[in-house]
């Protein structure tokens, strides 16, 4: 019963996406199923403490990763602090419950060398599958925008008279990322080629060859393989270009915050994760910025 509330919660009341209702379906089944075994049938709105723990440790030892376990908790601390308002218990069995910490992997990015290639690379003004593609590629990387948010771009959220996208987010917040003249002139091709091809009745602004919407795993599948093209990189995604947007303009002198809206994060700690550079970048930097840097040896080398 309690379940049900909440995830009904979630999905309309916190705009929680189906994706998260979701999986937080399954962490919750997952815990009643443990505490029908292993707590003598317990309902998961009378487990307390020790009930938590021992999953969570039981969950560690079946192979479950820190990451996911950390996942399945916080489904838990959201389903109590759900019963705690609605006056079901007084008191959260997730106090004093640590999360596993699990190790945080750098994000990895795209050279700019290797982004050029993708960038640079000629398409007839009348092949609209190609400007389509190549336009996925480079409103990702120059906005820095998620695969969902492409996917859910409407045609009159793209106007290339104030330059701007207006973007809907996690938990349907919107915002607006600006681009610039060089992303305009693709767009407007692209909507000439699309217009010649398949016309105007959809109001998505990505269509495939039939004029149907794209679906994410398009974008999935064309981002991976555009990006095996140029890059070694074993991790080949559209959120890479997420990251490549996102250090690239960080490298060139973007503000923090600035780059905080313009991936629509909500807390700053989300964006810091991105100001890692690399070691030839640090190199360049030093370089230019030391004043004896560059200066050749003098009795003690050369």
């Amino acid at each position: 019963m309690w379940t049900e509330a909440f995830l009904r919660y979630i999905r309309y009341e916190k705009n929680y996406s189906a994706h998260t209702v979701l999986s937080y379906g399954k962490d919750l089944d997952e815990f009643a199923d443990y505490l029908a075994h292993e707590a003598e049938g317990t309902k998961p709105e009378a487990a307390h403490r020790d009930h938590v723990r021992n999953w969570a440790a039981s969950l560690m030892e079946a192979g479950d990763t820190p990451r996911t376990v950390a996942r399945k908790l916080s489904a838990l601390r959201t389903f109590y602090n759900f019963l705690i308002k609605k006056s079901v218990i007084g008191e959260t069995p997730m106090r004093d419950v640590a999360l596993p910490k699990a190790p945080k992997p750098l994000p990895v990015f795209v050279r700019p060398d290797e982004m050029n290639m993708l960038l640079d690379e000629k398409v007839a003004d009348d092949d609209f599958p190609a400007l389509r593609d190549k336009l996925i590629i480079t409103l990702l990387y120059m906005t820095g925008i998620r695969r969902a948010e492409l996917v859910g771009l409407r045609d009159a959220d793209v106007d290339t008279q104030a330059c701007q996208l207006k973007v809907t987010g996690k938990r349907n917040k919107q915002r607006i990322v600006p681009f610039g003249a060089e992303l305009r002139e693709a767009i407007e091709a692209y909507r000439r080629a699309r217009r010649a091809s398949v016309g105007n009745d959809s109001p998505a602004f990505f269509v495939k060859n039939d004029g149907e919407p794209l679906y994410p795993g398009f974008v999935y599948r064309l981002v991976t393989g555009r990006l095996g093209e140029v890059t070694t990189l074993t991790h080949r995604s559209p959120h890479v270009l997420r990251h490549t947007f996102a250090s690239a303009m960080l490298n060139n002198g973007a503000e923090l915050n600035s780059v905080k809206e313009l991936l629509g994060h909500q807390s700053l700690a989300s964006t810091q994760v991105y100001t890692h550079i690399t070691f030839e970048e640090l190199k360049n930097s030093y370089k230019q910025a030391h004043p004896r840097a560059s200066k050749k040896g003098g009795f003690y080398g050369n």
